[in-house]
């Protein structure tokens, strides 16, 4: 029902979208299953973020301005401040995104 896969903009190493594949606008515009649904595909994801890069936990963000197609977002956090989407993103080549990818499926169960 969904794809995860890292932004290619993002605000840490490690940030990675969850996107429903049913084309929606609005998270909210989700049945109540596709909702609940989505964070029960994120919860290993978000487990294995939290191993592959140093973090005090996965932090989740739906913003929702940026496409219109619902998504979730999951970011490895220090602080509230790595979830503020007004700072300049990354720009990370492609053997950093393959790195981070290698780093989250090591700890994906």
């Amino acid at each position: 029902m969904f794809y995860a896969f890292l932004d290619v903009f993002p605000l840490v190493q490690g940030h990675t979208l969850v996107v429903p594949k049913k084309e929606t606008d609005r998270l909210f515009d989700m049945s109540t299953e596709e909702l609940s649904s989505i964070l029960n595909f994120a919860q290993p994801i978000a487990r294995a973020i939290e191993k592959a890069f140093p973090c005090q936990r996965c932090g989740i963000s739906v913003v929702g301005l940026e496409v219109p197609h619902a998504h979730v977002h999951l970011v490895p956090i220090l602080s509230a401040d790595d979830l503020n989407f007004t700072r300049p993103k990354l720009k990370p080549t492609g053997d950093e995104l393959k790195e981070a990818q290698s780093r989250i499926l090591q700890y994906l169960v």
